[in-house]
């Protein structure tokens, strides 16, 4: 069984109670629910991690660089200007599926821009938590 990381940035353990409008109402036990559900529906082993610290991230990032993990990450709001984590993520072997639940896109303009972008082997964003079914899809059967 192959074993994917989800990773999650700041504020994402809040789902549920932070703006709602936005990310919608299901928490983020949910959110792990739904990836390992996912998961083991495509025969994947998900691990689902989520922090507030961005060193924790980026070792993270190197672990999975180190072991050849494919990784679905949500960088939240290190998403715009963190080059440490862009750097972390360059490094990996393995496909990054970088993953948003709103369109950055559509938001504030500091939003638009991704510095991870450039090294994921692909973006998903705007269709909720959804996004990370897609992600979790992509890395299943990589084309």
């Amino acid at each position: 069984m192959k074993r994917v990381l989800v990773l999650n940035g700041p504020n994402l353990g809040r789902l549920g109670s932070r703006e709602p409008d936005v990310y919608g109402s299901t928490s983020y036990a949910g959110l792990v629910e739904l990836c390992e559900r996912v998961g083991k529906e495509l025969g994947l082993d998900v691990e689902v991690r989520q922090t507030d610290d961005e060193s924790e991230l980026v070792h993270w990032l190197h672990d999975a660089a180190d072991a050849g993990i494919p990784v679905v990450l949500n960088p939240a709001a290190f998403t715009h200007y963190s080059y440490a984590l862009r750097d972390a993520c360059a490094q990996l072997s393995a496909p990054l599926v970088e993953v948003h639940i709103s369109n950055p896109a559509t938001r504030e303009s500091f939003r638009h821009t991704s510095v991870v972008a450039g090294v994921a082997t692909g973006t998903i964003a705007g269709f909720g938590l959804g996004s990370y079914e897609l992600a979790l899809r992509a890395l299943a059967n990589p084309q």
